[in-house]
């Protein structure tokens, strides 16, 4: 970092105040796109298309409560953000992730003195 003179500072306050205000808009964006919208439920064949699910399938699910759904009327729908969650859910760890798991408890459990 360079430093400023005095008759620099403007200049410098300038550049500063544009950058804030260029952070601001790209947080209130990512905000926006982070809040849950009407573009987030699916129906049922969207649902099917984005977890490569047939449709009987998906209605044999939802009959079992095994995937999350919204039924409003005779309608389901699903929300993209639970429904890639719920497919997240079924990660398997690999044998490294375990191995470091166990690792981590057992550090904690015996610190190193």
């Amino acid at each position: 970092m360079k430093h400023l003179t005095f008759d620099q500072l403007p200049d410098a306050v300038v550049t500063l105040y544009e950058k804030l205000l260029s952070i601001e808009k790209m947080l209130t964006d990512l905000k926006i796109s982070n809040n849950p919208s009407e573009k987030d439920l699916l129906n049922i064949q969207q649902a099917s298309e984005l977890i490569t699910l047939a449709v009987p399938t998906l209605y044999s699910k939802v009959s079992l409560k095994e995937i999350p759904y919204i039924k409003k009327g005779k309608r389901l729908y699903f929300s993209r953000l639970e429904l890639l969650e719920w497919i997240n859910s079924g990660k398997k760890e690999t044998n490294s992730e375990i191995v470091n798991g166990v690792e981590t408890a057992f550090l904690k459990l015996h610190p190193k003195k």
